[in-house]
Order: structure tokens, then C-alpha cells, then sequence
């Protein structure tokens, strides 16, 4: 006798899983709560995916001819609740759908898991091209995430297993590649200029990576490979750059201007110092930590219980930061990429003795450099890995550089690469490709009516309207460099303000609309003719990087941030004044100082207030304050954001003030009474301002001087989404190295 199929214990659809022995339901991992009568009804649609399933059908199933209830009301009720818990709707189903007079179907493909881990595995095999070695995408339940990375153990072990089988094994593994998709609630961000977002521990044996999920601010998770669960490291928001100590047991990171501490286990986030610009780190056995820093300063050592930071570095002239540090085997040496912010091409990795402090150039023109037990240097130039054969003795490289990998993703600015390296040989990065961010600029309305202002799609940031609402000041990237362009939207014709690709943001108009100054990733700001008829000018010069913001209407003073040295923006105004065609800035005055971030401050229209970010309620929110401070320095401040907010901007009618917060923006209709602010409570101008965070940008719109409208970034639908929840394995690594780029030992 044939035995009856059995309904597998583990049902999977989308990013939702159900354990039908426990009778519990889990979206990304995280349990769902729901009732017992949905719960069944959701168990029969599974089990008979795409067939129609009547209303009689269910109520014989779930509720017997002996339950008195009212079986039409309690039947739609939990339809709506279990359509509740999916995020369904009846009007545009994803997962239920309503067959009138028939009944329902449930119509996402539903698969049957098994363990932990879920996905079909792809074979491997010795010798198999790693470009032909993937893994299905998961169907299925991560723990915060869909994950299959324990299938990489399989593939290992398959590779192992075929070694032995053969009568003379051979020494070297072949390379094993696995790719693996996050899920699609995963974002990992953009590349950042100071390291990876994506690490492995030195063994092997855990990952690490920032990511933010649904949308929400990034945070670093961290799992074992032979593990099934996902953990949230909590504290960790808008962490970048980790990097592991020794022993994998802890991980440092960078996050609002602060070097941190967490063990992988969890627990409390360890502040160790103040890092106005990081540069990535370096965790040596000793237990201190090699910190790179930028615009300023060099690299400097510091315990990782803390204490005072030690200089181990001094940018030389024309540099501009000192990254991504590895202190060499045997501790005498540091290997690192001295850069010049915005041109890569200038780049060079370099060694310092630590025992006399002296430097010496290996390669020019690359970034990320990372020394192998293997006996190799790699770097990274524009997205390909090259390798070449390294003396540790003598500290220098024999032999030519191949290239062993391309599309490794990595960042323009300072060609930074997405990967790190396990000591046992497993490489893990994230692949370059997808589309640009590309985006139009549109006029939105407070109704949500959008028509488009800059039609023409391109990788834009920070729009700015003149005074006069007729031209729009925008940063363009193109090819890495990021330039000031002028449009003038009423004769659609572009003007170009910098050639030589920066990288320059922040553009400010001045009010009378002439001139135009803006921030250079080298430091100070700076300023240009509106028309382009001058060569861009410094208007102030330092070595930090100084964001303008505003100007007072009458133009005779700028509002600016800049990060001070305990790693934190303050605000400063600076006095300009035009000298025959020429700006120029007298001295600069603080305007808040503290321990707290601030930013982004915009004069009112009558010069009479600044309004402004800050952050000391744990989060952003908007402020006011009067201008200029009273000689007392007492001064009233008035929180203008309830629930979070950032990117003021006043209307030119003096009697609102709209400001950014998630993905809407927000209004404040406000009064002035002598010495007081007056602000009414926030509400809703425009609920999906689609552009202004989908586009990576924090300040993203501007107002109109009706203030009838706003312009906004809006992302560009395209046929080529970019991969922002994939990273790739590659096992064997080492192996490889060894087989293409020989050592010659």
C-alpha cells in the first residue's frame, strides 16, 4: 500500500514561513502573531496553493456542522486579519485572492522547507568555473533576513569529499564560488569612502555586515555561517566600516563621528574615541586598534580598552586622508592607502615603519590594500582586484600585478572596495553593477501632483532654487566626479560651474541670486558667478570639511556647519561681503557649540531666526533659535519636530516652515512675538515625497517662493534594479591565488 503524501512541516511564500507543527507564523524571522481561526484558514490555502478553495470547503474544515457560529461574519473576519498580518489587500492581492461566489486562492508560490536551510543548492564540483557556481534565491524564513549561507558548507564539503575520492588528491582546492541573496527587505548601503560594509572573521567562521531592513536605519548584523539565525547588534545604528579584532570575538565600527566597540555576542556599545572622519581600522593581536582618518589628521593607535589616541601618521602635502590601515605580521610595519579625496588616481598604497616612522610607495593609483598569508599584496583599482607576489622580509613586491577578480563593488570618491579576506582563505565582497541612481527632478505639490521641473534622468544631489524660483543649482555626477551645474528650466538649458570633478555638493545660492557657493571634499567653501563667467575661488580656507547652508537675506552673512575635533558638526556664521565682483569672508563666528551634532542652518526670511537640526534628543529634530545670539547668551530654543525631522526650509512668505522627515514633509505654520517663537503643531504637507530618501540623499528638495510646490528628487524606474542584498563567497581563495599568481617559494 502506497503511503499517503505528507504536508511538510515548514511552509514557505515571499518572505513568510509557517511552522505548521507549531502553528506559528514568521515574516524575515520574526514571529507574527495571529489567531487561532486566520491561522487555519491560512493552513488550507496553503496546502492547496493556487486551487480555489470555497467558503463551504473551509467552513467544513475549520468549523464543524456542531459549532454554532456565525460562520460569514467570522470567515471574513479572518480573511481581513489574515490579510492584515501578510500586508494583503482584497483590491490588489499578492498573496490572497477573492473569487466572487467561488471563494479564494492563494496565489504566491508556496514551497516546502526543510531545516534551516531552505534553498536549492546548486552542485559543486572540482574545477567547475566560479563563475557557474551559485545558489538559488531563497524562498525563505532568515531570522530578520532569507539566508542560506549554512549551504556553503555543502558545497565545501562536496569539494572536500571529490579530493579524497580521487587516488592522488590534489594539494590545492579548486575555487568554489557561492552567491547569495539577502532577501529583498535587506538594503546594504551605498559604498562608502571608508571601507566595507560586508566583513568575515578571521577563522571563517562569522559574518558581519551593515545593512538597514524595511527601510529602516542601518545597523550591523552578524551570523555564524553554520548557523541558521540572524542577530541584530543592538546600538549599532548608522554604523559603517567594521572590522574584527584578532580573535573575531569583537568588532569595531565607526558611527556618528565616534570609534566603537561591540562583542559579537551583543551587549553594550564601547565608545573608545572621537573620530571626526574615519578611515577604516585595523585590530591588531597586541589588542590596539590602527584607526584611519581623513582631512586632517593621519592614522593613530589606541588601546581597545581605551585611553588616549597616539598619531602614527601626518598628511603630506595634497593628501587628504590615510585609510584603511593593516598592521603587517611581526608588528614592525603598517600597510596602508594614502588618498586624495575625490581623484583615486592619486593614490598610493604605502608602508610605514612603526619603529622610525619612515614611508615608502609600493603602488600608485589603487586603494584597499590588504596583505595574505598566501604571500601576496592585493589592492583594488576601479572595482578589479589585482595581486602580485610580496617579500614580507624585505617589505616590497616582486613580479607584475595580475588581475584575479573585477566588479567588486567600490566607491568613486576614493575607489574604497566592498570585500575582506578570512586568514583560512575565504573571500567574501559585494558585486559592482545595477543601474546608476538616477533620477529626474519633478515639481510635487501638496496634493501629491507631480510634473517634471528637470526631465532629462542623471546621477543628481541637492537641488537648490534661486531666489527667484527660475533656475535650479544641482550637484551632477558623472563618471565618479561631481560637478555644480546651473539650470535654467524656463529655456532648458544646462550651465556647467566646475570642471574638474571635485568632488563639490552643498550648492547655495546667494540672495540675490549672482553668485553660487559650495563645499569641496578637500575642505573650505567656495564660491563662482551664477553664469559661469569665473573660475571657481576659495572663500574660506581649512582643512575641514565646511557645508554651506544659507545666507541672511541681506547677504552679509553665511550659515555654515563643519565638523569640530571632537567629531561633532557645529554651526558658524561667517560675514561676506562682494568687493567688486569678488566674495569674500571675514572672520568666522561660532554660533552653537556643545557635545551635540547641528546642522543644516537656514536663516528665516527676516533674518531674525535660524532654524536648524540637531540631535540632542537622541534623534534629529528640528530647531529655532534667534539671531544673532543675545549678548547675554541666553536665548530661547524651540523644538519645531515632534517625531524626528531634518533639512529646514523656510517659506518665502514668512509664515511656514517645511522640513524632512522619513519620507514626508512636513509644515509649521509659526508667528513671532518680540522675543518669542511661536510654532503651531507639525503636520502633513506632502506624505510620499518619493525622492528624498530613495535617492540616497538627505537633502533632497527645496521650496518654491510661492510655496505652492516643492522640487524633488525622483528616482528613475529602470530595467536593471541595482543589487543592493547580494555578496558572493569565494572558498579556495588562497588556492587560486597561489595557482595564478605564482610566489615562486
Amino acid at each position: 500500500m502506497t503511503p499517503e503524501p505528507r504536508t511538510p512541516a515548514i511552509l514557505q511564500f515571499g518572505v513568510f514561513e509557517v511552522d505548521l507543527h507549531a502553528r506559528e507564523l514568521y515574516k524575515q524571522g520574526v514571529r507574527l502573531k495571529l489567531q487561532e481561526q486566520p491561522f487555519r484558514v491560512l493552513t488550507v490555502l496553503l496546502q492547496r496553493f493556487g486551487e480555489v478553495v470555497s467558503r463551504e470547503e473551509l467552513r467544513a474544515q475549520i468549523w464543524p456542522e456542531d459549532t454554532f457560529v456565525d460562520f460569514d461574519a467570522n470567515l471574513n473576519t479572518s480573511i481581513n486579519k489574515l490579510r492584515e498580518a501578510l500586508g494583503d489587500s482584497a483590491e490588489n492581492p499578492r498573496f490572497i485572492e477573492t473569487l466572487p461566489r467561488r471563494g479564494y486562492r492563494f496565489i504566491t508560490p508556496v514551497t516546502a522547507g526543510v531545516g534551516t536551510t531552505r534553498a536549492p543548492i546548486a552542485k559543486a564540483s572540482a574545477g567547475v568555473p566560479a563563475s557557474t557556481l551559485k545558489i538559488a534565491p531563497p524562498i525563505s524564513r532568515p531570522r530578520v533576513l532569507p539566508w542560506i549561507i549554512a549551504a556553503a558548507a555543502v558545497l565545501v564539503a562536496a569539494v572536500v569529499g571529490l579530493g579524497r575520492w580521487r587516488s592522488n588528491p590534489p594539494v590545492e582546492q579548486p575555487l568554489v564560488r557561492l552567491d547569495v541573496d539577502l532577501g529583498a527587505q535587506i538594503t546594504l548601503p551605498a559604498p562608502a569612502i571608508n571601507g566595507s560594509s560586508v566583513i568575515i572573521s578571521p577563522d571563517g567562521t562569522r559574518l558581519v555586515f551593515a545593512a538597514s531592513v524595511a527601510g529602516g536605519r542601518p545597523k550591523l548584523f552578524t551570523r555564524k555561517l553554520d548557523q541558521s539565525n540572524v542577530t541584530e547588534l543592538a546600538g549599532t545604528e548608522e554604523a559603517s566600516a567594521p572590522f574584527f579584532s584578532a580573535d573575531g570575538q569583537s568588532v569595531g565600527f565607526s558611527s556618528n563621528n565616534k570609534l566603537n566597540k561591540i562583542s559579537v555576542k551583543g551587549g553594550e556599545v564601547v565608545p573608545l574615541m572621537d573620530v571626526a572622519y574615519f578611515a577604516g581600522g585595523s585590530w591588531s593581536e597586541d589588542g590596539n586598534i590602527i584607526v584611519g582618518r581623513a582631512m586632517k589628521e593621519g592614522m593613530a593607535r589606541i588601546s581597545s580598552s581605551g585611553g588616549a589616541p597616539t598619531a602614527l601618521t601626518e598628511l603630506a602635502s595634497g593628501e587628504g586622508f590615510h585609510g584603511s590601515p593593516q598592521i603587517l605580521p611581526g608588528g614592525k610595519a603598517l600597510l596602508f592607502v594614502a588618498g586624495a579625496i575625490g581623484n583615486p588616481d592619486k593614490n598610493t598604497i604605502d608602508i610605514v615603519s612603526l619603529a622610525d616612522r619612515r614611508r615608502k610607495t609600493l603602488v600608485r593609483g589603487a586603494a584597499s590594500p590588504r596583505y595574505l598569508p598566501s604571500g601576496h599584496l592585493m589592492y583594488v583599482r576601479k572595482g578589479t582586484l589585482f595581486a602580485i607576489p610580496f617579500d614580507l622580509a624585505r617589505l616590497e613586491s616582486r613580479g607584475t600585478a595580475v588581475p584575479v577578480l573585477d566588479q567588486i563593488a567600490h566607491n568613486t570618491i576614493t575607489d574604497a572596495a566592498q570585500f575582506d579576506l578570512s586568514l583560512n582563505g575565504t573571500l567574501v565582497y559585494r558585486r559592482a553593477g545595477g543601474a546608476l541612481r538616477m533620477s529626474t527632478v519633478q515639481w510635487l505639490d501638496a496634493t501629491g501632483k507631480t510634473e517634471p521641473l528637470l526631465a532629462k534622468p542623471g546621477e543628481y544631489k541637492e537641488p537648490r532654487l534661486s531666489p527667484d524660483g527660475k533656475r535650479l543649482i544641482l550637484v551632477v555626477i558623472e563618471g565618479g566626479r561631481h560637478d555644480i551645474w546651473v539650470y535654467d528650466w524656463q529655456r532648458d538649458t544646462m550651465t556647467r560651474l566646475t570642471f574638474d570633478g571635485g568632488p563639490y555638493g552643498d550648492p547655495t545660492w546667494t540672495p540675490d541670486g549672482r553668485y553660487v557657493v559650495f563645499d569641496s571634499y578637500q575642505g573650505g567653501i567656495y564660491w563662482t558667478r551664477a553664469d559661469g563667467a569665473t573660475q571657481p575661488r576659495p572663500l574660506t580656507q581649512s582643512k575641514t570639511f565646511q557645508v554651506p547652508v544659507s545666507f541672511s537675506p541681506d547677504g552679509k552673512r553665511l550659515a555654515y556647519h563643519e565638523t569640530s575635533s571632537s567629531g561633532v558638526n557645529q554651526i558658524w556664521t561667517v560675514p561676506v561681503e562682494d568687493s567688486r565682483g569678488q566674495l569674500r569672508a571675514g572672520k568666522p563666528e561660532p554660533f552653537l557649540n556643545g557635545q551635540f551634532s547641528q546642522g543644516f542652518a537656514e536663516f528665516s526670511p527676516d533674518g531674525r531666526w535660524l532654524a536648524y537640526t540637531g540631535d540632542e534628543s537622541g534623534k534629529y529634530e528640528v530647531y529655532v533659535r534667534a539671531f544673532p545670539v543675545p549678548a547675554s547668551g541666553q536665548s530661547g530654543k524651540w523644538q519645531i519636530s515632534n517625531f524626528g525631522g531634518q533639512v529646514p526650509r523656510w517659506s518665502r512668505n514668512g509664515h511656514e516652515l517645511l522640513y524632512y522627515a522619513s519620507d514626508q514633509i512636513m509644515t509649521v505654520r509659526y508667528s513671532a512675538k518680540g522675543d518669542a517663537f511661536l510654532a503651531d503643531k507639525p503636520r502633513l504637507w506632502e506624505a510620499n515625497a518619493v525622492g528624498t530618501q530613495a535617492s540616497g540623499c538627505d537633502n533632497c528638495f527645496d521650496v518654491s517662493p510661492d510655496v505652492k510646490r516643492v522640487a524633488v528628487l525622483t528616482p528613475v524606474e529602470t530595467e536593471a534594479p541595482r543589487r543592493e542584498h547580494e555578496i558572493v563567497f569565494l572558498f579556495n581563495f588562497f588556492d587560486e591565488l597561489r595557482r595564478r599568481v605564482p610566489t615562486g617559494k
